[in-house]
């Protein structure tokens, strides 16, 4: 009998619940104690397959990690695939060392996260799809949970959603802050509320069926930057709307500012982020062309601004007509308070790298702060064990 335990901290209320998964006999799915996941009838004998499909490039320090969690998934019927992308490092060697536990691994030259994505969809055979981050972790019943949520009357145009909370080394410090995001939605209105309340889900919540999948097409390999955004506005066009799944959570790392998520400076992805931004408006009004809509599309404009002002005026300027399509007009771009007042003694341009550099910093000296103690715990650990052990074989 397998036993897996998995605990983690939730900031936000100071709770710290610890689960422990065991084999339940005849059924091939574990679950917790005093938390059993009840599946109906069809989903037992459905059983789809789920594949599991990591794109990866320079991520030798976090692969492992990922590839664990996505080992330890209670959902048995799955396949893993890890495409290295073009690693200069020695992810694919990590990866490599996974086969024998049934990971898929291909390598391919670097084309970027989402010609890697398309890739790993090509070779995949699964009837649900679970994106996963090669730095991000599942809880171990994370897909289970989700499959649970299936109703026997529900179509596969379903999408199914999930928490997830950041966090550096340790997962138990996490904090998951719900948002308006964190419930059953329609399309239109899961849009509305991401592009006009500025808030966005993370690529390893949703698991989508296949048929949702293929209606969706492939990732957008022009995209630099939020390929992922882009990419799950079509899937909620193809779908019939979101199913939010409380318990199943994700875990996504925070990491240096080289991360795909991370703008700074560079004009590739400030291009594609103006590309990704014309296309959410233009899927979004293909659903409802509405006052409240436009609204909520000038809205997302103008709070995405500031990634192109004063740098690029050209951008700037695609984006004033982008506001004026809109029936509105975009305002100068506003520094959060803590650095507004660096403007008149220092300028835009500085004002603006200390607003993008300085919570860099931070982040930077939390995660080697949470790094150590992570070290700490896992030393203090493995010394408990061998001493157990010890005392075990003495009293023997």
């Amino acid at each position: 009998m397998l036993a897996l335990v998995v605990g983690w901290k939730d900031q936000c209320t100071g709770s710290s619940p610890r689960i422990e998964l065991q084999t339940i006999p005849n059924r091939g799915l574990e679950t917790a104690p005093g938390q059993s996941i009840e599946l109906t009838k069809a989903q037992i004998v459905m059983n789809p397959l789920v594949s599991i499909l990591i794109p990866a490039y320079n991520a030798e320090e976090w692969l492992a990690d990922t590839l664990q969690s996505a080992i330890a998934q209670t959902w048995r019927r799955k396949e893993i695939i890890v495409v290295d992308d073009g690693s200069s490092d020695g992810t694919a060697e990590v990866a490599r060392r996974f086969a024998s536990k049934g990971i898929t691994v291909a390598s391919k030259r670097n084309q970027g996260a989402a010609a890697a994505r398309n890739h790993a969809l090509q070779l995949s055979q699964g009837d649900y799809i679970q994106w996963l981050d090669a730095d991000d972790l599942l809880a171990p019943d994370k897909i289970e949970r989700q499959l649970a949520a299936l109703r026997e009357s529900d179509s596969n145009r379903i999408l199914l959603s999930s928490p997830w909370a950041h966090f550096y080394y340790r997962t138990r410090r996490a904090c998951f802050k719900p948002t308006s995001l964190w419930q059953d939605l329609s399309p239109v209105e899961w849009l509305l509320r991401k592009m006009g309340e500025n808030w966005h889900m993370q690529t390893a919540t949703w698991l989508t069926s296949r048929e949702l999948t293929e209606a969706a097409g492939p990732w957008d390999t022009r995209l630099a930057f939020d390929d992922d955004g882009e990419y799950y506005c079509r899937v909620l066009l193809a779908s019939e709307g979101t199913r939010f799944v409380r318990d199943a959570k994700v875990f996504y790392r925070e990491i240096s500012s080289n991360r795909l998520s991370y703008v700074g400076t560079s004009d590739k992805k400030k291009e594609a982020l103006l590309l990704s931004m014309r296309l959410h408006i233009q899927y979004l009004r293909s659903l409802e062309d509405s006052e409240r809509v436009r609204r909520a599309c000038l809205t997302y404009v103008q709070t995405k601004a500031i990634y192109f002002y004063p740098e690029r005026p050209d951008l700037v300027a695609q984006l004033e007509d982008l506001a004026a399509q809109l029936h509105g007009h975009l305002e100068k771009p506003r520094l959060r308070w803590k650095y507004a007042w660096m403007k008149p003694l220092f300028g835009w341009e500085t004002a603006k790298s200390a607003e993008n550099l300085l919570p860099q910093l931070k982040a930077r000296l939390f995660g080697q702060w949470d790094k150590a103690m992570h070290g700490l715990e896992t030393s203090k650990a493995v010394v408990g064990h061998a001493t157990d052990a010890a005392n075990l074989t003495r009293e023997n």
